[in-house]
């Protein structure tokens, strides 16, 4: 480690100075040297050696690729260390190396790096993952395979495709391994997931297997049960076989790992039995590589090459394209005239100690340009298009998913970058938009670790015998939801029940205990209980907590048991429908244009008809008769006088139609006045009640206290605590004028069961916020999202309507009694109408009567009869009688009438006489003729 700190010291300090070696070659040399470096004995580097090897030898074979130019390869084993790797790029550097193939291993590919960037030399990596090795740092460094980025984005993306929200990473404690899991954290953090244990293993020889057997020990107890395992295969291998021990392969957990497992899968299957009895049921990343008849090919050249002995990896491929990449780009550049000729480092010519022969590494002056060339490059590899995009990734990053069975494998699914998960290649999707919606993501059934194929629930309760601590407000008012079972720390109420069974339908036992919040004086507040939870004092809530925004940045909610929002609660008094009732339905200015329309319709008719009907002439007094009493018998559809004109009848037919419309109007809204009970508050809202200055009753410990002051802005001089119902009632009845409240705000369901007690008041207005009662737990947890399974499944078969009725349901004020009496019609109702018609008729009796009265005075003036006493007495009753009586002819046709009846009566008595003396008639005649 000494040695690599020196090193690197070395290269990265003093001041650059080119000169030239003097080892220039020619525009199109004869050959150019690459370096490869990478573990020989690995199971990535055992099948890489043989992949650079063959793609060295079809470069040289294909004289279309350097035209001539022949290309060596030298090979150093770096066995996975940092120090040898270093040394061995040095190495490389001594002999006009113009890039390196490698390392496979992400720890040796930072060392290195250095080297390349203070050298100039392209250092391509088939296997190096780790995602920090990024451009800006190493800007000679490029991975010519998938980087774990995009790995755990497919992990992340399987983890909330089965609904997970917890995992454990058990890890290889070096760069690798770290900077893998830092960057799954990231993409499952993006999902609302998250990573709640990080377990280390000792990298290489340092990890035991009594050492692997703690960590895994810990992760047991942990509550989450979904492990993603990142390491190295001979560590990865003992992960397994210790959890197997441990009885952690079997149902409820889901492992996942990546890639190295699958690299092993291709190139050592089959594994000894077991092995594979310890990974049942893992799921799998491997790296996609298309299928092709290139890649075909090259499987049956590679099963000759290897006798059988080794299978072909997706890192083996990547290898092989890895050299076709370097001899494309080498290609282009000496085309382009480039010139492959080196200098020698002032940095290192001005280091002391020349024992370490620093003076014969050299500067590649044709690195940039070779580097660019790569990063050019385009065309079709054995690992599909060899194509970088503007962070030096490989474009179309995928991989398989493959599930360890029995003695083998299969394969559920595909994750691409463009499409997410899905049962079809990735190369068939490209042509189709991208779509990471849920609804599009798709996988194969998969048989879980235990030969299950139920998904697993991927959390437990942990085995360490602690019992969740679950705060419960005590209540002083509203008993009915949350009530201390006296003496004991046992709770009982509605929202007990519906937490008890909800708990009840949980597959899994909860080991749990009420642990009372608050002095029993007062109601406590809530919100506090909430901070309580996020302190680690509690492990969850139970009780009529409400589901508000800034409790829910806390902590998590289950699915609400319970609607409620806040309302408006006030006296009410009841409209007495009263004497005058009748004049109700139609507003002051209604009347009075209806009364300007009934004399001027009349007044119209009267003008159209007055020159052609005689029912409309006559003495103005008669006239202005006719006009009031034919426009107000319109009303009744009561008129009896003949309209004759055109205009007329048009007239009086439009208007009988809107009269019938206003008297159906009428009769409708009077029945309802007098049948549906009708009730007032001079408060119509939260609005009215805003912008007065009237107190405000709130009860204590409800977050409708801060509502009212940060939401609505009303001063907080204005609200009045309030503890119990009793306090409501008290508060409402004395009024705002006698140190009571004007309005109480309150939740739903509070204000529900005070209604059911409390007559006298009426909710006003609408509920004015909508949130519901839910169970507080801590972020993240899952007991939250089984908790509001199991609330759904409450709600559904008809157990929480139950509960509800078994608490909440109970009222003593009748209202089916107060709808009858409403529906009723009272004498006094119609007062008002009674009233009317008795007073016209006693003043058109008396006006009657005082008129008969002067005409009898008149009659008994002017007799001149002289009777007795009694006489007088007896004949002026008779005649009062006979004036009360007597017809009087007040029309002109009456009097027509009268009349011709006379004449009619004259002309038969003539007649009768003519026939009795005819000579009288002559004489007559003649006299007429005279």
């Amino acid at each position: 480690m000494i040695w690599t700190i020196l090193v690197v010291h070395l290269l990265s300090v003093g001041a650059f100075s080119a000169g030239l070696s003097g080892n220039v070659s020619s525009s199109r040399p004869a050959a150019v040297s690459i370096g490869a470096i990478f573990t020989y004995n690995s199971t990535i580097g055992r099948v890489a050696k043989i992949a650079i090897e063959e793609a060295v030898k079809d470069v040289n074979n294909n004289s279309s690729v350097l035209h001539g130019t022949r290309l060596d390869i030298r090979m150093q084993n770096s066995n996975c260390n940092g120090f040898l790797g270093m040394v061995g790029a040095l190495q490389f550097m001594e002999t006009d190396t113009i890039a390196v193939i490698g390392p496979q291993s992400s720890v040796v590919a930072h060392s290195i790096s250095y080297v390349a960037n203070e050298l100039q030399v392209p250092l391509l990596s088939f296997a190096a993952t780790d995602p920090l090795l990024s451009s800006l740092q190493f800007p000679y460094f490029l991975r010519t395979t998938q980087s774990d980025l995009y790995q755990m984005a497919a992990i992340a993306e399987i983890v909330e495709y089965y609904g997970w929200r917890d995992v454990i990473t058990v890890f290889i404690d070096d760069d690798y391994g770290r900077n893998g899991v830092s960057a799954l954290d990231d993409a499952l953090a993006a999902r609302r997931c998250k990573i709640s244990y990080k377990a280390g293993v000792p990298p290489a020889a340092g990890a035991s297997r009594g050492d692997i057997m703690d960590i895994l020990v810990k992760v047991a107890l942990m509550e989450s049960r979904v492990i993603i395992l990142h390491a190295y295969p001979d560590v990865g291998f003992m992960v397994f076989s210790v959890a197997r021990y441990l009885g952690m392969m079997g149902d409820g957990y889901a492992w996942i790992a990546t890639d190295w497992l699958s690299s092993v899968l291709d190139s050592s299957f089959p594994l000894p039995s077991d092995t594979m009895d310890s990974m049942q049921g893992v799921l799998v990343l491997r790296q996609h590589t298309p299928n092709s008849e290139r890649k075909r090919e090259f499987s049956e050249r590679w099963r000759k090459l290897t006798g059988g002995s080794l299978g072909l990896n997706a890192y083996a491929l990547y290898a092989y394209d890895t050299v076709w990449l370097i001899a494309h780009a080498v290609n282009s550049f000496l085309d382009q005239g480039g010139i492959i000729s080196f200098s020698n480092d002032s940095k290192l010519l001005s280091v002391e100690g020349h024992n370490l022969h620093l003076e014969a590494m050299s500067i590649f002056d044709g690195g940039n340009h070779l580097m660019s060339n790569i990063l050019q490059s385009d065309f079709i590899g054995l690992t599909g298009p060899i194509k970088f995009n503007s962070d030096r990734s490989r474009i179309l990053p995928a991989y398989d998913i493959i599930n360890v069975i029995g003695t083998g494998f299969r394969q559920i699914g595909y994750w691409s970058n463009h499409s997410g998960l899905s049962t079809l290649a990735p190369e068939t999707l490209y042509s189709r938009d991208s779509n990471h919606s849920n609804a599009s993501q798709q996988l194969h059934s998969v048989i879980w670790p235990g030969d299950s194929t139920a998904k697993p629930r991927g959390w437990i309760f942990p085995n360490n015998g602690r019992t969740l601590k679950i705060g419960v407000p005590r209540r002083v008012s509203y008993r009915e939801f949350v009530s201390q079972v006296p003496g004991t720390n046992n709770f009982k109420g509605f929202c007990i029940d519906v937490f008890v069974a909800a708990v009840n339908l949980l597959p899994y036992a909860v080991p749990y205990q009420f642990v009372p919040f608050g002095d029993g004086r007062k109601n406590p507040s809530y919100t506090e209980l909430v901070y309580l939870i996020t302190a680690g004092v509690f492990d969850g809530a139970v009780g009529d907590i409400a589901i508000v925004t800034n409790r829910t940045m806390i902590v998590d909610f289950t699915q609400p048991y319970a609607s409620s929002g806040l309302l408006v609660v006030a006296p009410f008094k009841k409209l007495n429908t009263g004497a005058w009732a009748f004049l109700r339905p139609f507003s002051a200015n209604m009347w009075a244009v209806l009364a300007v329309f009934f004399l001027f319709v009349g007044i119209v008719v009267w003008i159209l008809e007055h020159r052609i009907n005689d029912e409309f002439r006559g003495p103005p007094k008669k006239q202005f008769i006719t006009i009031l009493w034919f426009s107000l018998s319109t009303l009744f559809f009561a008129h009896r006088e003949n309209t004759v004109s055109t205009l007329g009848r048009l007239v009086l037919l439009l208007w009988l139609f809107a009269v019938l419309i206003i008297n159906s109007s009428y009769t409708a809204s009077l029945t309802s006045i007098l049948t549906v009970q009708q009730l007032y508050s001079p408060i119509k809202g939260i609005e009215s009640l805003k912008h007065s200055d009237e107190p405000i009753g709130y009860q204590v410990g409800s977050f409708a206290e801060n509502y009212l002051i940060e939401e609505m802005g009303i001063p907080k001089s204005r609200l009045v605590a309030l503890g119990t119902p009793a306090d409501y009632a008290r508060a409402l009845q004395r009024g705002p004028k006698k140190g009571g409240v004007a309005a109480v705000v309150d939740e739903r369901p509070y204000v529900e069961l005070f209604l059911s007690s409390q007559c006298k008041f009426r909710t006003i207005g609408q509920e004015f916020t909508r949130s519901g009662w839910g169970f507080a737990f801590p972020r993240d947890s899952p007991l939250a999202v089984d908790l509001s399974t199991a609330i759904l499944t409450l709600s559904e078969n008809g157990d929480l309507q139950r509960i509800h009725d078994k608490w909440l349901t109970h009222s003593s004020c009748s209202l089916d009694n107060a709808e009858i009496e409403s529906d009723r019609l009272h004498l006094r109702s119609f007062a008002g109408l009674f009233l009317i018609c008795g007073i016209s008729c006693f003043i058109a009796l008396l006006i009657y009567f005082i008129k008969i009265m002067l005409k009898f005075r008149k009659a008994a003036d002017s007799s001149s009869i002289a009777q007795d006493q009694g006489t007088s007495r007896s004949s002026r009753l008779q005649t009062l009688l006979s004036l009360i009586d007597e017809k009087k002819d007040k029309s002109p046709r009456d009097r027509k009438r009268r009349k011709m009846d006379r004449c009619s009566s004259s002309d038969d008595s003539h007649g009768i006489e003519l026939e009795r003396n005819p000579k009288r008639s002559q004489i007559s005649v003649d006299n007429n003729v005279l």
